[in-house]
């Protein structure tokens, strides 16, 4: 499906909408709903669903409202979007106090990725421009905070945390791929790889590809193939590898690593 852009076509639009919580007018009743009901709905629709499932008319039948009362709560579907993004962010927690930069952003890496597992329908609300609200805004704190004792530039921070966000989202993305070829195939990676592999190897040239015959020699002959398959077991060691490399940054720069 196509990505979802929160937070493109105004900025301050946006973050007022994210920081006072935008609520209907004062004048004439009471209204019934929260924006934080609407937010809270719309994105239990999500979860369930979806975000192909989600639209206003939906949202407006969870919450028991007309679709056009809807937009007396969100003025459009990316506002709804940005504040539901702000609103998980704030159930990610930071690292225990104390912890040291690599503690801090292991921990926080790993909550991230357990968060993309349970809730695949982020991965499809664009983060390039993410929604500035007070939960991501209190994330991006918190991770800044951790590496305070390394020694780097403040935006030497910025770029490392960027990496290993991009690392992150690129993980989730190669699991949700995986996850739908096994729906659309019946297949598991590895099962696939089992069926394409003799007959890849038929027509490898050993002098041209003598190191893919060995990685396919190593995948056939792994003790646990399923482990070595499995995305939280890859994307630890992926984790590991980039913590090490932002170690040996760290390093480069007479920093603490």
């Amino acid at each position: 499906m196509a990505k979802e852009h929160p937070s493109d076509h105004d900025p301050r639009r946006s973050i007022e909408l994210l920081w006072g919580l935008h609520e209907p007018g004062k004048r004439g009743p009471k209204p019934r709903f929260s924006t934080e009901d609407v937010v809270e709905a719309a994105i239990a629709i999500a979860d369930r669903e979806g975000l192909a499932a989600l639209s206003m008319r939906a949202v407006a039948q969870a919450v028991g409202v007309s679709p056009m009362s809807i937009y007396t709560y969100v003025r459009s579907k990316s506002e709804l979007l940005a504040l539901m993004v702000d609103r998980v962010a704030g159930e990610l927690e930071d690292a225990p106090p104390g912890a040291g930069w690599r503690e801090s952003l292991a921990f926080m890496a790993r909550r991230r990725w357990s968060m993309g597992l349970e809730r695949p329908w982020l991965m499809d609300a664009v983060h390039h421009r993410p929604p500035l609200g007070p939960n991501i805004i209190a994330r991006m704190e918190a991770i800044l905070r951790a590496m305070e004792p390394t020694g780097l530039s403040d935006l030497e921070k910025d770029l490392m945390v960027d990496v290993l966000r991009a690392y992150i989202e690129g993980a989730l993305q190669d699991a949700r791929d995986a996850r739908e070829a096994e729906q659309r195939t019946g297949l598991t990676d590895a099962q696939w790889f089992e069926l394409a592999e003799p007959a890849l190897q038929q027509r490898l040239d050993p002098r041209s590809h003598a190191a893919l015959i060995r990685l396919g020699e190593a995948w056939r002959t792994a003790p646990d193939i399923a482990q070595l398959a499995d995305p939280t077991a890859r994307f630890e060691l992926g984790l590991e590898v980039v913590l090490d490399g932002i170690a040996a940054f760290i390093a480069r720069r007479g920093g603490t690593p």
